[in-house]
C-alpha cells in the first residue's frame, strides 16, 4: 500500500485535504486486489438490514468539491449538471428553461459530465 501511495504521490495536489485522496488510492488498491482474485462474497442482505440503515451524513466537503468543479466549466453546462444531477429535473424541463431541445440538452449534460471527468482526473479535455 505505501508503494502504491508513493507511485501516486504526483497526483495529489496540496491545496487539497489529504485524507480523502489517500481513501481514493486505498480503495483502487483494495478493489483491484478483489478483483486479481476473482471471488465475489454474496451475503443475503436481509440479515445486515437492521445494520445497515441509513446513519450516514452528507459528506461535508463534497458540495464545496463540486463547487469548485462546477466553477471549471461553462455557466450553462454547470445549469445544466446542477438542474439534471443534483435537482432532478427532467431534460423537457432544463430544455423548455433554455429554449433548447431535450436532445441538445442531454447531449450538453454528456458533453459537461466528460468536461468534469477529465477535471477531477486532471487530464487534457
Amino acid at each position: 500500500m505505501l508503494l502504491a501511495i508513493h507511485l501516486k504521490r504526483d497526483s495529489w495536489q496540496p491545496d487539497t485535504p489529504l485524507r480523502p485522496w489517500l481513501y481514493a488510492v486505498t480503495r483502487y488498491k483494495v478493489i483491484d486486489a478483489f478483483r486479481r482474485r476473482g471471488s465475489r462474497v454474496h451475503l443475503p442482505i436481509h440479515d445486515f438490514a437492521e445494520i445497515m440503515a441509513d446513519s450516514r451524513t452528507d459528506d461535508p466537503t463534497a458540495a464545496r468539491d463540486l463547487g469548485v468543479l462546477l466553477a471549471r466549466i461553462d455557466a450553462r453546462s454547470a445549469g445544466i449538471v446542477r438542474a439534471m444531477g443534483i435537482e432532478g429535473d427532467s431534460a423537457d424541463d432544463v430544455a423548455a428553461r433554455l429554449g433548447m431541445t431535450d436532445s441538445a440538452v442531454r447531449v450538453a449534460l454528456h458533453r459537461a459530465m466528460k468536461k468534469l471527468s477529465a477535471i477531477g482526473l486532471g487530464t487534457r479535455e
